[in-house]
């Protein structure tokens, strides 16, 4: 069984028995993704252990792509390793982060990870401490991206990010959100690549665009 939900910024209340019975009949080749804003790995020292083993005890693989809120300096302490044909950082055996550009194979579905996004809020922040520069992917990222895409003839089965295309954030904002680098981005994927459905969140809400794209915030949804 593969789910999927939305930021989570720290809190993992939903991931509860009581709110998430299913659960009770999944094992670790069941994962759970969410879509950007994972939060667990803020501290980048001991503070984090807690949060991090009582996640790495659920019955379920807990795997995200990053946000705009997560300590990227910690992120990338964590060593790289290949998993489902993609790379990831290994925060504990079965708590990965899905690195941006990569293409997992997940029962018998490919799945296309782009994470981060641009924070709107830099004045009221500081760099390496309450904001990372790293929020937003490098040219190598992006490289790494389109190549991955060719390799798989720009042809996946999920998309999975944390912000959406420029075009998608018009739509359901009229506008108010500005478009970046990685949004427009996000809108060469659209334009190019074939998918059946697109998630993400960052917005806080839950909501369906145009059909095949899915924001999501504390909503899971389980693919069928």
């Amino acid at each position: 069984m593969v789910f999927v939900t939305g930021d989570l910024h720290g809190n993992f209340e939903r991931f509860k028995p009581k709110y998430f019975p299913e659960q009770a009949r999944m094992t670790k080749r069941d994962i759970m993704i969410c879509a950007g804003d994972f939060g667990g790995v803020w501290f980048g020292d001991s503070r984090d252990d807690e949060t991090l083993d009582w996640l790495e005890r659920l019955p379920f693989t807990l795997a995200f792509v990053c946000g705009n809120h997560e300590n990227y300096d910690a992120l990338a302490r964590y060593p790289v390793a290949e998993w489902r044909s993609g790379k990831v950082h290994c925060v504990r055996p079965h708590v990965l982060h899905l690195m941006r550009g990569q293409i997992f194979e997940l029962e018998s579905y490919r799945f296309f990870t782009m994470g981060g996004a641009k924070s709107h809020d830099t004045n009221h922040r500081i760099n390496h401490i309450s904001w990372w520069r790293q929020e937003l992917p490098s040219d190598e990222e992006y490289i790494e991206a389109l190549q991955n895409l060719e390799r798989y003839n720009w042809q996946v089965d999920y998309i999975i990010t944390h912000c959406c295309p420029s075009s998608i954030q018009d739509t359901f904002s009229g506008g108010l959100f500005q478009r970046d680098a990685l949004t427009d981005f996000l809108d060469e994927v659209r334009e190019r690549c074939r998918f059946q459905y697109w998630f993400f969140g960052h917005y806080h809400e839950n909501m369906v665009v145009e059909k095949e794209f899915v924001m999501l915030y504390n909503q899971i949804i389980r693919l069928k």
